[in-house]
């Protein structure tokens, strides 16, 4: 069947095999099929739907279309970690190496932040010397001997994925459950690992704004793992509000290292995060008899310092001060700082997780277009959670600005930021559900 016979299938409600998917998609990346053609069959797709073995086969035609990784050399229970992205979300720098240090191999390739969300790779090249762009053969020579890497996507992972989300971005047809899927589990097979733990993010500050449509998106996810012979569990949780304490580069990273080091000060909800992640990871790995056993060791692991330790190896491994572990002062620092502090006292009710995550991608910290330069050491504070009480003159932000005018700016874009109440108010829990295989 011809590529034009095919979009006509789909756009009557047709059900498309493998060998006609692969027809148009290989022939996209080929540069046989045209823009054009691609981008009908791709809104035939967003209207029409895919069934489940068509997202299947969407995924792994994606994943096949360049290098995959083979971890089978590797000390098992392989595992991968994926984040559908949120406001001040650094947990794969706790997460990855908590796990390692707990017996999990993981080989993690992470992105670069585009827009609201901030990009792993990013963070981790805020620390001084960090190597992100690591070739196949060093990403599995160092998983090896330490038990994980942390690097970016290399440009002949799911090929066909980055040359047809580029074409989705362009042509209206992003917001499709399906596609949404297929684009990360593609990357998540190419990335060769045997369990896969999700962490769909839900509210105001990600992709997925309901419940309903979050659960939707991880049901899809784990049926695509689950058909590609995977073992894929997913937590939906909280974004209603940032995550943790930061939202920069930097400061991300600063964090995730007290949360790492014994006895430093961490934020709550964040912590919470971690271990919950974690012990569904050790569970799903086979590794501890139920989630909590498996919070409970992650815990362990965290408290005895052997996480912060197998940081320390990650960050050493890949051309990284490792002196940051100890001495956080070393990441870049902003010049500029100034408070944003309560009118009145009351109970803290919201805080906008966009808004602050828009104020510090104009200070720099992110990117608006894929060419943009990022400031690592430039970001906000959030000093309190929804839910807390805040007196009068006490501060809620801190702005991190390279300029006095980009300070005066910052501060005066979180002044809407937030939302106060005279009456105690109850936080979210960060965990909302977890989705597992046919629930």
């Amino acid at each position: 069947m011809g590529v034009l016979e095919i979009i006509a299938k789909k756009r009557d409600g047709g059900i498309l095999t493998r060998d006609e998917i692969a027809e148009v998609v290989m022939g996209y990346v080929r540069g046989e099929v045209p823009d054009y053609q691609a981008a009908a069959w791709l809104m035939a797709c967003f209207l029409r739907g895919l069934n489940e073995a068509e997202m299947l086969a969407l995924t792994e035609v994606m994943a096949q279309s360049g290098e995959q990784l083979d971890l089978s050399d590797l000390p098992p229970p392989t595992l991968d970690k994926h984040s559908t992205g949120g406001v001040g979300d650094k947990t794969s720098l706790v997460v990855v190496p908590l796990l390692a240090s707990a017996g999990c191999t993981l080989v993690k390739m992470s992105g670069r932040g585009l827009g609201f969300t901030g990009g792993t790779v990013d963070k981790l090249e805020s620390i001084p010397g960090f190597r992100t762009a690591l070739s196949k053969e060093e990403m599995l020579a160092q998983a090896r001997r330490i038990g994980c890497c942390l690097a970016g996507q290399t440009e002949q992972l799911a090929p066909a994925d980055k040359k047809l989300y580029a074409l989705r971005d362009a042509t209206a047809t992003v917001e499709s459950i399906p596609l949404i899927a297929s684009s990360i589990m593609s990357k998540k097979l190419a990335g060769g690992a045997q369990h896969i733990i999700l962490d769909v993010k839900v509210g105001e500050g990600a992709f997925m704004r309901t419940l309903d449509e979050a659960r939707l998106l991880a049901r899809t996810l784990i049926a695509i793992g689950t058909g590609a012979g995977r073992k894929v569990r997913a937590l939906l949780t909280d974004m209603s509000q940032p995550l943790g304490r930061t939202v920069g580069n930097a400061l991300e990273v600063r964090e995730a290292i007290e949360t790492l080091t014994p006895g430093a000060s961490h934020h709550p909800r964040f912590r919470e995060l971690c271990l919950s992640l974690a012990g569904e990871a050790l569970h799903l790995c086979g590794l501890a008899p139920d989630p909590e056993a498996g919070k409970a060791l992650a815990r362990e692991r965290l408290d005895s310092g052997a996480a912060l330790e197998k940081f320390r190896q990650l960050v050493e491994a890949q051309g990284g001060d490792p002196y940051v572990v100890e001495n956080p002062a070393l990441l870049p620092r902003a010049p500029s700082q100034g408070e944003v502090c309560a009118p009145e006292s009351g109970y803290l009710a919201q805080v906008a997780p966009r808004a602050v995550a828009y104020t510090a991608l104009r200070l720099g910290a992110g990117r608006q277009k894929k060419e943009d330069k990022i400031d690592h050491a430039v970001g906000v504070e959030v000093f309190k959670s929804v839910g807390a009480r805040v007196e009068k003159g006490e501060p809620l932000f801190r702005v991190h600005a390279r300029t006095e005018e980009s300070l005066q700016a910052g501060m005066a874009a979180l002044q809407d930021a937030y939302q106060l109440s005279d009456t105690p108010v109850n936080p979210v829990p960060i965990v909302l559900e977890r989705v597992e295989q046919g629930a």
